[in-house]
């Protein structure tokens, strides 16, 4: 029997969560300079591309609990200017978003999420379409740090989801 949309978006949050713990841990290892060398990437550095997806994730989060803001802030912002902080706030949020999801129904999925974007116009798109969105968008920065890494010293964490997510399942097993 196949699985519901609401489990496969529950299976991609602790992916979500895996994947952001492996590259953490990776980025830990890096020098201040390393974390902090501008590079060829839409945010032009590991430190700013972690401190975006946080963002994106805040962003979309708040329009699916109903508790975002008129306008959204600036892409590009930097929300915590350290690494330790920044990665406490990451854990709590991939906790809200594992939490949000082990809550939500498919009649959310269902839903249209009413917002306002980045460039200020209104839009409105089915919750199962921006959910996927959310953890597309991450899965696609990831891949930029995983890139930035690889032009260090620290070698890039294994993302794969069926190898993330594989051992979590057969710790489970009887």
């Amino acid at each position: 029997m196949a699985a519901s949309l609401i489990a496969h978006f529950r299976m991609l949050a602790r992916y979500n969560t895996i994947a952001n713990e492996r590259l953490y841990d990776a980025c830990s290892r890096l020098s201040a300079e390393e974390y902090r060398r501008e590079r060829a990437a839409s945010f032009r550095s590991v430190h700013r591309t972690l401190n975006h997806i946080l963002l994106g994730d805040r962003i979309w989060m708040a329009r699916f609990t109903g508790t975002g803001h008129a306008t959204t802030p600036a892409l590009g912002g930097e929300l915590y200017p350290d690494f330790s902080s920044l990665r406490a706030a990451r854990v709590a949020e991939d906790a809200r978003i594992e939490a949000f999801l082990a809550t939500a129904t498919e009649d959310f999925l269902a839903k249209e999420v009413r917002y306002v974007n980045s460039a200020g116009e209104p839009h409105a798109d089915p919750a199962a379409l921006l959910l996927a969105h959310l953890f597309n968008h991450q899965t696609h920065h990831r891949g930029q740090v995983h890139v930035m890494l690889s032009q260090t010293a620290v070698r890039p964490p294994a993302l794969d989801m069926h190898r993330a997510i594989r051992p979590e399942a057969e710790s489970r097993l009887p």
